[in-house]
Order: C-alpha cells, then sequence, then structure tokens
C-alpha cells in the first residue's frame, strides 16, 4: 500500500502518462471469484476524480460478489498498475488499471479476491516475510474456423522447444511485446510438449503483483491471438490424448527487510532451509483441499492424471515430474533463486485465490513445525496401490465434485477464502458440477447409443 503523499506523486505521474499518450478511456479493472476480469470503462477526464473518490458500481449481476440487497461498492484505482493497452492505441487510445474493491463504509469488499491475498500477504508481512511468486502459464494457439468460431486444430506441429515447426513464434514475440508494453517482465518464451502448446514465462516478484500480472496475461495473450486469427486458450485439457495446460507456481519467503531468500541453505543436498521444508510440508498437507481452488473446472481434472507430465501424487521430489512439489535445480553460485515449484495448479484458476491458499497453508506448516515426508524420486506413474501405501503417497481428487468435498472439510481454506469468498465460490462451482453431471456428453453417445 502507498501513503497519501506517495499517491499524490503517482496520481500525477499517472494522469502526466494519460495526457502524453493522448488516452481516451480506462478500463477500471478487477476480478470476479472465478478469476475472470471484469471492467468498468469510463472517459480520461473522470479519471482524476475516479482516484480521489473511487468509482461506483452495481456488483450484484457479478459472479460471486454480492446480492441485489448489498449492491453497491466502488473502485479504487491502484495506480502503480496503470498502463497503456498497445493494441487499443490510435484515436480511441485506452488504458487500464487495476482495483481493488470496496464497500459504501470504506472498508475493503470481502468478496474481492486481490483483498484475499492482500490479507494472507499482510499476515506474513507483519511476521517480516515477502512472499514471492513466479507462475508459469502454459496455453494452446487453435484455428479458427471459416465462420470465425474456434475449433480443436493446433496451429502447429511442432514439440517442446522446437523451432523448426513452431509456425507461432512470431506470434509468441507480438506477444511478449504486448506483455512489456503492459509492464511485465518477459524472462522466456517457448513451444511446449503438446502441439499447439505454448508457454511465456515472467519475472519472479512479490506475489499480489505477480497475480495481477497473471490475470493482464491471460486476456492480452488472447488479443494478441486474434491480430493473428487464432484463438488462445487456458482451458486446462482442450484436447484428449495430449498434455493440458498447467500453471506450475515457484513460491519462497524473502525477509522483509534484506530481501534475503529465507528458502536457501547451501549446506541442504537439496539447497533448501528447514523453513522451506516445513512451508513444502504445509502445502502437501492442505494439497487436497486446495485443489478446487488450483484446479477449479470440471474439466481440469482430465489434465490430473497420470501419463501426460502432470501431477497426481503427492508427494515431493527433486527431478521427479510425477510429483507435486518439485525442486528446482539452483544455479551454482545463486542460492537466492532457492524455492519449490508446486505442479498442480492450471491457468484456468483465479491466482489471487491460488496465491492466498497456498501461502496460508505454507505458513501453517512453518508455524507447527510440520515434518516434511521423505522425497519419492521414482517415477510414481510406475506405482501400484501397494507400493503408493507403503510411501504413504496420497493422490489429488479425481474430479471436481471431489475437490469440492474436500474443500468443504479444509478448515484452514476455507478461513483463507473467507467466508463470503467461501460460500459463493461452492455455489458456482457445485452449480458447475451439477450441470456437466445432467449433461448426455458425444462420448456417450458414440458408447452406447447403438449397442443398448
Amino acid at each position: 500500500m502507498v501513503d497519501t503523499e506517495q499517491r499524490e506523486v503517482l496520481k500525477q505521474r499517472v494522469l502526466e502518462q494519460a495526457e502524453r499518450d493522448r488516452v481516451r478511456f480506462v478500463n477500471l479493472q478487477f476480478t470476479d471469484v472465478v478469476g475472470l476480469v471484469k471492467s468498468v470503462t469510463i472517459p480520461v477526464h473522470q479519471f482524476g476524480d475516479s482516484i480521489d473518490h473511487g468509482k461506483w458500481f452495481d456488483g450484484s449481476s457479478i459472479e460471486g460478489f454480492a446480492r441485489i440487497a448489498e449492491s453497491d461498492m466502488y473502485l479504487d484505482p491502484d495506480l502503480t498498475s496503470f498502463s497503456v493497452i498497445p493494441w487499443e492505441r490510435g484515436a480511441d487510445t485506452t488504458a487500464k488499471v487495476i482495483c481493488d474493491v470496496y464497500t459504501p463504509e470504506g472498508e475493503p469488499f470481502p468478496g474481492d479476491p486481490r483483498h484475499v491475498l492482500r490479507r494472507a500477504m499482510r499476515e506474513v508481512e507483519a511476521l517480516g516475510y515477502r512472499f514471492n511468486t513466479g507462475p508459469e502459464l502454459e496455453f494452446f494457439l487453435l484455428q479458427l474456423g471459416p465462420d470465425g468460431s474456434v475449433s480443436l486444430n493446433p496451429h502447429d506441429e511442432g514439440g517442446y522447444f522446437d523451432l523448426s515447426t513452431d509456425l507461432a513464434s512470431q506470434v509468441r514475440k507480438e506477444m511478449v511485446n504486448a506483455l512489456e508494453a503492459l509492464g511485465i517482465t518477459v524472462e522466456t518464451s517457448h513451444h511446449e510438449v503438446a502441439t499447439g502448446q505454448h508457454e511465456i514465462d515472467f519475472q519472479y516478484d512479490d506475489a499480489l503483483k505477480t497475480a495481477d500480472n497473471a490475470v493482464t496475461f491471460r486476456y492480452a495473450l488472447k488479443a494478441v491471438a486474434r491480430k493473428f486469427g487464432l484463438h488462445a486458450t487456458f482451458m486446462p485439457k482442450p484436447i484428449f490424448g495430449i498434455n493440458g495446460s498447467g500453471m506450475h507456481t515457484h513460491m519462497s519467503l524473502a525477509d522483509l527487510s534484506t530481501g534475503r531468500n529465507l528458502f536457501a541453505d547451501a549446506s541442504d543436498e537439496y539447497g533448501l532451509s528447514d523453513m522451506a521444508k516445513r512451508f513444502a510440508a504445509g502445502v502437501l498437507t492442505h494439497a487436497r483441499g486446495m485443489s478446487a481452488i488450483l484446479a477449479p473446472l470440471v474439466n481440469s481434472y482430465k489434465r490430473l492424471v497420470p501419463g501426460y507430465e502432470a501431477p497426481v501424487y503427492v508427494s515431493w521430489a527433486r527431478v521427479n515430474r510425477s510429483a507435486l512439489i518439485r525442486v528446482p535445480k539452483i544455479s551454482a553460485g545463486k542460492p537466492q533463486s532457492a524455492r519449490i515449484e508446486l505442479r498442480c495448479p492450471d491457468p484456468s484458476c483465479n491466482p489471487y485465490l491460488a496465491f492466498a491458499v497456498m501461502l496460508r497453508a505454507g505458513m501453517e506448516g512453518i508455524q507447527r513445525n510440520l515434518p516434511v515426508p521423505a522425497p519419492v524420486e521414482e517415477n510414481l506413474y510406475e506405482f501400484d496401490a501397494t507400493m503408493l501405501a507403503r510411501h504413504n503417497v496420497q493422490t489429488l481428487p479425481g474430479s471436481l465434485r471431489e475437490a469440492l468435498d474436500e474443500l468443504e472439510r479444509d478448515e484452514l481454506v476455507r478461513d483463507t477464502l473467507g467466508p463470503h469468498v467461501y460460500e459463493r465460490f461452492m455455489e458456482a462451482k457445485r452449480q458447475e458440477w451439477d450441470d456437466y453431471r445432467l449433461r448426455v456428453s458425444p462420448w456417450e453417445i458414440e458408447r452406447y447409443l447403438e449397442i443398448f
């Protein structure tokens, strides 16, 4: 948060930038409970007043926000997130700014996912820690049909890190340019394992900033893809028989005053401190209870199956990509890069809620001094039930229904979300499961119609 004096300086700087770039409109952005971007667009001449007094809106029609009787709330722009939208320059140049949501009484709205993460981060900041994350969002580029509808045809036939068959290399460069214009520092971009699948990674940073960046990332890549006549999808498993898309998330804690990485210990064989291992123990303890937040769609659980490099087993290791938590190799002379990588989240999740529950789970591991189980370096996909039991390895929920039941039982995850978000999230996702359960799928028609 910035104080009043800093906010005035920021306000002046942002308004001068808007004038320099001839901005005509500003999108005041926020997300609903399931992580979809919502926006209130105002003429730029209204922006100064919105900074000073907020912009009122009706939240009753936003997924998981408020009922009609409690609908009035206002948006407060976070000026550090202001940037001009690069594909909306011209006669109607438009900028965006991410907002916090407040009640008429001036209190943070408990249904605002950004507030859920900010609340969790304030708890650890009070202990002298800073929570850093680095999400890796995978996505598919799909062709459009003659009528402009989205097809299931991948844009290319490339594979992992391919170049010669990677038709989207130029598309990704345009995506990187757009992201950097929006203030997101990109580190790498490459083709992923599956045909038509890609990954662009951005800078590791404070969890609130990386959650903001993840939200911006998704809609920016969709906009750039459309310029090339393609569709970018973050659906976890759009195509049967090939790898799905994940959002592997790297995490660590730093000393708030010095910036020192508290997860690093050069004397440990994994390069991890005791604090890092206890944090990992907490994440593993709540992995099943967090699953509905980290993998929130019916479709998510068609990615989380053995055989496609997606983690299913609640375990940790260094090089074993079948484990839920992996310890990335630490570069020589760079102990600051020590971190753990949680591999079950997918890019359809709400990153604010996802980072919040990861943080609270890990902190419980530290505060309760939970012991981390022994690492399992063997390929867990080859384990039978006896071997899994011998190593005391659980599996993640196999469906959204099972994940919601686990969430209902996990007090820490419920407490992290708060009653408002928890109730609205469960309501939306129970409805989603019921809608799926009642539908007759093409698979059922193909399988049963002629036989029975």
